[in-house]
């Protein structure tokens, strides 16, 4: 069956969140596009700079780069105010990343239907640490869980009773594989970009792919060829509806 998870309509407020593009000699498309481009492929900029170029679009990567830096966590955080509102029950891991040769943590947390919550980058897993996710989580998501499932990690259990006593804990290795299995294209981007090369760099790009990347993810092992070709088609309309394209004469 197709998604029904995210929707379309909401027209005045799609267009109150809009970003602005004035002072900017491109068309929409030609941004949008290439900011989609990065996010959702692993892609270095230099590459999204030959592939435009191979459309006829001259573009140097360090307008690329500025484009993504300005655009990117804009329109992740539209994609978000469309999705529905977070589930009640909350998977939490956190996973190391080297940043500048040196080890840094990737908290994340994920909600029963997959729908990536937040993230947050910080130099420890220790209890201060786990608190200042859950607070960030609640402040991000405006809301308070159910359940919180994570693993077993006792900075997890110190950080809850401080901060969500009321909210039930299960703390289990075995049943947070959906926390684990979204840190795979994480690791596909790391990969790519060679590593990050501060916290807030990561802090920043993580946070629009996170925002981003699922969105062109559906379930595709759940649909047939038919549906997720029709899934899809949605996606690229609300793409379209939050960066502003819809209206122009052509897409990139």
């Amino acid at each position: 069956m197709v998604s029904k998870s995210i929707t379309l309509g909401r027209g005045s407020r799609v267009a109150s969140t809009r970003p602005s593009y004035k002072g900017h000699r491109y068309p929409v498309e030609i941004i949008s596009h290439c900011v989609w481009l990065y996010f959702r492929f692993p892609l270095s900029f230099r590459e999204v700079e030959e592939l435009m170029l191979e459309r006829g679009v001259v573009v140097s990567y360090e307008t690329v780069r500025r484009w993504c830096r300005k655009f990117g966590q804009s329109y992740a955080d539209a994609l978000r105010r469309r999705r529905p509102r977070p589930g009640d029950k909350w998977h939490l891991d956190e996973v190391f990343v080297k940043i500048n040769g040196e080890r840094k943590y990737l908290w994340r947390a994920v909600d029963q239907n997959g729908n990536v919550l937040d993230i947050l980058v910080q130099n420890r897993r220790d209890k201060d640490a786990a608190r200042r996710f859950f607070r960030k989580l609640m402040t991000k998501t405006r809301s308070v869980p159910r359940v919180i499932v994570t693993d077993k990690l006792r900075s997890y259990g110190a950080a809850h009773r401080e901060v969500m006593p009321s909210v039930e804990h299960r703390s289990h290795k075995g049943l947070n594989n959906r926390a684990e299995n979204t840190h795979q294209p994480t690791r596909q981007r790391e990969r790519a970009m060679k590593g990050f090369r501060s916290v807030g760099a990561a802090q920043r790009f993580l946070s629009a792919f996170s925002g981003i990347s699922p969105h062109f993810r559906p379930s595709r092992h759940l649909m047939t060829a038919t549906e997720h070709r029709l899934e899809m088609t949605i996606r690229f309309t609300i793409w379209d509806q939050i960066t502003g394209v819809v209206g122009q004469p052509t897409r990139a």
